[in-house]
Order: C-alpha cells, then sequence, then structure tokens
C-alpha cells in the first residue's frame, strides 16, 4: 500500500497515511462552506489509526461545533485543515487539500447538493489560467 505525505501550508505539522480511502465527498454544507472559506469541501475517510503524526503536534487545534457530529482541525500558525477522528471515533477524515500527493480514490459525489453557492455551477464557464491572470 502507497504511503502518502502531508502537511499545513507553513509545514509546521506533517503526517503520514496509506493510501487506504473508502469514501471521498465533496460537501458543500453551509458549514463546510465557512470551514474552507470556500463553495465546498473535499474530505476523503479511511480507519481511524490510519494516521502518523511526523511533526507540529503541539500546533494542533481541535474545535467540534457544540450539540452536533461536526468537527474541524487545523494548524494553529497557519490556518490550513488537518486530518481529525469523528467524535464517534469511527472515521478518520483527511481534508484532500492537506496532501502532499493525489490520492487513488477519486471524488465519488458531491453532498449537500442543495446548499451549495448559487454561482458554482457558472464557475466552471469561467476563464481559466495557469496562475494569476495578466
Amino acid at each position: 500500500m502507497k504511503t502518502l505525505k502531508g502537511s499545513c501550508l507553513c509545514s509546521a505539522v506533517t503526517f503520514e497515511l496509506e493510501d487506504d480511502f473508502y469514501d471521498f465527498h465533496l460537501c458543500h454544507c453551509t458549514q463546510c462552506q465557512k470551514i474552507s472559506g470556500s463553495s465546498n469541501a473535499a474530505n476523503a475517510f479511511t480507519r481511524p489509526d490510519n494516521l502518523r503524526w511526523l511533526s507540529g503536534e503541539d500546533k494542533i487545534k481541535r474545535f467540534d461545533y457544540p450539540g452536533r457530529q461536526f468537527t474541524t482541525v487545523f494548524c494553529t500558525e497557519c490556518g490550513s485543515g488537518l486530518p481529525f477522528t469523528t467524535v464517534d471515533g469511527k472515521h478518520l477524515i483527511v481534508p484532500v487539500g492537506c496532501l502532499d500527493e493525489q490520492p487513488t480514490l477519486k471524488p465519488q459525489d458531491n453532498i449537500f447538493w442543495q446548499e451549495r453557492m448559487a454561482w458554482h455551477d457558472e464557475s466552471f464557464q469561467a476563464k481559466k489560467f495557469d496562475g494569476f491572470p495578466s
């Protein structure tokens, strides 16, 4: 099984895990919009023991939304989303953007589609650039 490495933006927190995901959702719920600061979150699910922190565990902050099964974990230096075990302990959720390599599993679905940003569908028609527009 291939090992994937991951990190936060500032590289204070690093980790590795096996490329052994069983679910990969693009979530468009309003909570994921707030947490990601974007139109959706891209989260892959794996078993809870599939994670080894390499550095920066002291820079990790966890926020569990009161009264709900909703969590975010992030680097206290740069704010990047990081892997976390669900409150019930059944899954390790990995924000795919914090992986340094692409996982084998591709997104399987778009969940909470009815909550997507009004402009989401039209965004695919916008101009595309390899960097900042000139």
